[in-house]
C-alpha cells in the first residue's frame, strides 16, 4: 500500500499548493488569460496524468482551473501527488 505524507511533509508542498481542509487532500487554483489558454493547459496536465496512471480532481469555468489531488485508495497525499503536483506546476510556467 502507498504511504501517504505525513504533517511534516505536507508543511512542504510545491510552490502555490496548498492542503486542502480535509486535510486528504492538496490543491490549487489557476488562472489564464482566456478559455482557450485554461483548455490547454489542462489538455497538456491530462497527458502527463494519463501516463502517469494518476488523475487530478478538478474544476474550470472560463479562465479559471481548480484542482484537487488526492490519492483515493491511500485514503491521503502521496508521493505521486506530490510529483503530480511539481508537473503540473512545470506546465503552468511554460
Amino acid at each position: 500500500m502507498v504511504q501517504t505524507r505525513n504533517a511534516t511533509e505536507l508543511a512542504d508542498l510545491p510552490e502555490g499548493w496548498v492542503l486542502a481542509g480535509d486535510q486528504k487532500s492538496i490543491l490549487r487554483r489557476f488562472k489564464f488569460k482566456n478559455f482557450k489558454y485554461a483548455w490547454a493547459f489542462m489538455t497538456h496536465v491530462a497527458m502527463i496524468a494519463e501516463a502517469m496512471d494518476h488523475h487530478p480532481e478538478w474544476f474550470n469555468v472560463y479562465n479559471r482551473v481548480e484542482i484537487t489531488l488526492t490519492t483515493h485508495d491511500a485514503g491521503g497525499v502521496t508521493a505521486r501527488d506530490i510529483e503530480l503536483a511539481n508537473k503540473i506546476n512545470e506546465i503552468a510556467e511554460a
